[in-house]
């Protein structure tokens, strides 16, 4: 299964990717975790202590000018060699890995580059090809994938929290789905404290098909400020990620 995972800053995206990747790899799964935002913060959501040797992909200059043979301004590999770099250059802890891919690059209509070419590559071979589970945290949009990955993505997770710029990112990320042909779009509402955040959402989100409820629960926001790991932290909470993961998984 191929999950992406985004939504506006700060809505709990990375706290779901790594609920998600934990549980699943805890049920025996082989879960591989991306962390595909440039705010790179899921090792810690993982529990993941030691990261000082997780550098990500975008940064590693040697690798990306070996794959694209970059030999001047325009001039490099668009189909660089990429099937190797997850294991060579993933965190391993049991059933889990943890690969950080840095930023795309933004530019007027695209950067065209050797660092978002590989990048790009990478990702289109982990959705298409990897046969691990694999779990992507974004920023918010989906600027890592192509039309051709895009539709080999099982599920694109929007998470959002009860509040207007939240929903209009929604909407956003919706629309740039729309344009890679990505239909399978759901919907988890995070940092509800009433019955009226999930009524808004539901008023708001009329298009999208919303599979879970997240609380907005204190030794989440402790776990998370500490940035320890949120598994098992809460028995309200998880008891909801694991009612996220049967519908994702049916």
């Amino acid at each position: 299964m191929k999950i992406a995972i985004t939504g506006k800053g700060g809505v709990g995206k990375t706290t779901l990717a790594a609920s998600l990747s934990l549980l699943y790899s805890n049920e025996g799964y082989k879960v591989l975790a991306i962390d595909a935002d440039p705010d790179a913060n899921l090792a810690s959501g993982l529990g993941i202590k030691d990261t000082s040797s997780i550098v990500p992909i975008a940064a590693m200059k040697d690798l990306i000018y070996e794959r694209t043979k970059a030999g001047g301004p325009g001039f490099f590999k668009l189909n660089p060699r990429v099937d190797d770099i997850p294991e060579k250059f993933s965190l391993k802890e049991g059933n889990l890995r943890l690969m950080v891919l840095g930023g795309i690059k933004k530019g007027g209509g695209g950067c065209i580059c050797p660092e978002n070419t590989l990048l790009r590559a990478l990702v289109q071979h982990l959705i298409v090809y990897q046969k691990e589970w694999v779990i992507l945290d974004m920023e918010a949009g989906i600027e890592h994938l192509g039309r051709g990955t895009a539709q080999s993505v099982d599920s694109l997770v929007i998470v959002v929290e009860p509040g207007k710029r939240s929903i209009e990112t929604a909407y956003r990320i919706q629309k740039l789905a729309d344009d890679l042909n990505l239909n399978k779009i759901l919907v988890v509402g995070n940092k509800i404290r009433t019955p009226k955040d999930k009524e808004l959402l539901r008023s708001a989100l009329k298009e999208f098909q919303i599979v879970g409820w997240l609380p907005y629960d204190g030794l989440v926001i402790e776990a998370e400020q500490a940035g320890k790991s949120v598994y098992k932290v809460s028995e309200p909470f998880w008891d909801e990620i694991k009612k996220i993961s049967k519908q994702l998984i049916k």
